[in-house]
């Protein structure tokens, strides 16, 4: 009953923070080779930004027997559980690799026990390319991918042959692809309306720069000379027969498959903001059509400053949100009078508040869409370490609910259990004690009153990332060590947004 009061509540207080919109932008992936990196790791990285399933599971590695098929399966991604078999549909059967490897169970499969990870984005592109009848989703290629594969380029080869002969049922999407020694960007799409097949391309990011997917095909001219490029056969004249390329001149895979953006250009927000921070000397500029497709960084990149960006909400930029919602402030000794922004502001209001403010005063609030939002599932910072063994050199950061407001846990290649609390989604109903609604509860109460609850929001993010950071297993880890590492980093940011969320409903509770 206890609980049961509880949920009430805390929907009462927090629903309408749930009701933003997607406005068709779901997910961002940043990737960073590995002699940009400060360490000379190789990092890739997702948040999945939506109401996609939040339960994790490590899934062993396994050995087949001769005549094995592997079920390719759709709609594993908003089940309760990994036992929940609704709404799942058995698209076909395909003849099982003799051994298959261990990975990590999110959503989208992310990273598997020899530092081969995966980071995702939706770029929709045209619907008429897309046929349902195909086998492979995007997470099924994840899956099937990280299973059978140790390196980026035969993932790639791999997912690509298979929609191709077997057909992608999926809109366009963007894999980035690392390994402990490079990072690929892969970008796919189907092949026609009740065609079975897939067109495709990939571009391996320079060891010294940087890159980011946000939604948007950015893979240009193919060049299927280069070294560091692969693609489709077909790709050309599926664009040609779908009336998506006329033929002349070079042919540019954003061009051809950008259905998304009006403006016909290969970026948005969060590409520009990123890739602008990291080579800021480059001169970047909002009104180009193109921008690079990677940047070099004008310093090595630290996993810290990859985990800030995901946090990022444009403060203190043209793109903030929240500059513009104040409150008069009247004169003291200390100050004349002025305005501050309220209490109340935050980068993630939802549809309702945002019109009714502009409502009262027009212009107010230009949505932007943050790095990080408020319906974000999950998201993951993976780093591969080439220089340890597999099982520790692969640590995916994992991080549920808002990435702006939630600390992650470190999960390693070589981990083999986790938290009984990562078994259950609270996607669909209220959970206690799930992965999410244990940092999920504080996290909205903070909303409330961001501007101020955010120091201390801030400063307990950063707590536990360094706790994490500075306490790394070392080469000679056992399993044991790694999955004990696991619970202690997520059992003590569990005991910390449980403080948090009991304090703020002390606080609100009280009126302020």
């Amino acid at each position: 009953m206890k609980h049961h009061i509880f949920s009430l509540l805390l929907l009462t207080v927090c629903l309408p923070l749930f009701a933003q919109e997607y406005v068709g932008e779901n997910c961002t992936s940043i990737m960073v080779g590995r002699q940009a990196s400060t360490d000379g790791s190789v990092i890739t990285s997702h948040t999945c930004d939506g109401r996609y399933r939040t339960w994790v599971q490590v899934e062993p590695a396994q050995d087949h027997a001769p005549g094995t098929l592997h079920q390719v399966l759709r709609g594993t991604m908003h089940t309760a559980s990994r036992k929940d078999t609704t709404g799942i549909r058995l698209m076909g059967e395909i003849p099982e690799a003799a051994h298959t490897y261990a990975y990590l169970n999110t959503a989208y499969p992310c990273l598997n026990e020899k530092q081969l990870a995966i980071g995702e984005t939706t770029f929709v592109g045209p619907d008429t390319l897309v046929n349902k009848a195909g086998w492979f989703t995007i997470e099924e290629l994840e899956r099937i991918a990280l299973q059978r594969c140790d390196n980026a380029r035969d993932a790639i080869r791999l997912m690509g042959s298979l929609a191709q002969q077997y057909g992608y049922g999926d809109t366009g999407e963007c894999l980035t692809v690392a390994d402990k020694n490079e990072v690929w960007q892969f970008e796919i799409v189907g092949v026609g309306k009740n065609k079975i097949g897939a067109a495709w391309a990939a571009r391996r990011i320079p060891d010294d720069h940087v890159a980011v997917s946000a939604n948007i095909p950015r893979i240009g001219k193919i060049n299927r000379k280069d070294k560091d490029m692969m693609a489709s056969s077909n790709v050309e004249q599926v664009a040609l027969e779908n009336g998506l390329w006329d033929g002349k001149g070079d042919f540019v895979f954003w061009k051809a498959f950008n259905a998304s953006y009006a403006k016909g250009r290969n970026f948005s927000d969060r590409e520009f903001f990123i890739l602008n921070y990291f080579a800021p000397s480059l001169g970047l500029s909002y009104d180009m059509d193109e921008l690079p497709f990677s940047v070099k960084p004008e310093k090595k990149v630290d996993i810290r400053e990859v985990m800030a960006l995901y946090r990022e909400t444009y403060e203190g930029t043209d793109f903030d949100m929240t500059r513009n919602i104040r409150l008069a402030r009247p004169a003291t000794e200390q100050h004349p009078a002025d305005t501050v922004v309220s209490p109340v502001a935050n980068p993630w209001l939802t549809t309702t508040l945002r019109n009714t403010l502009n409502t009262i005063a027009p212009g107010t609030v230009e949505f932007r869409r943050t790095v990080a939002v408020a319906w974000c599932a999950y998201s993951h910072v993976t780093q591969l370490r080439s220089w340890l063994p597999d099982s520790v050199g692969g640590v995916c950061y994992l991080s549920v609910d808002n990435p702006g407001q939630s600390p992650r846990i470190p999960v390693f290649s070589g981990t083999t259990r986790l938290p009984e609390n990562f078994e259950t989604c609270g996607q669909k109903q209220y959970v206690p004690d799930s992965f999410l609604w244990q940092f999920r509860r504080a996290n909205k109460l903070a909303t409330l009153s961001w501007q101020a609850t955010k120091e201390e929001f801030n400063a307990e993010i950063l707590r536990l990332e360094n706790l994490a950071l500075d306490g790394l297993p070392t080469a000679d880890a056992t399993t044991s060590t790694l999955n004990a590492y696991t619970e202690y980093i997520y059992n003590e940011g569990v005991r910390s947004w449980k403080l948090l969320e009991d304090k703020y409903w002390v606080r609100f509770g009280n009126g302020f």
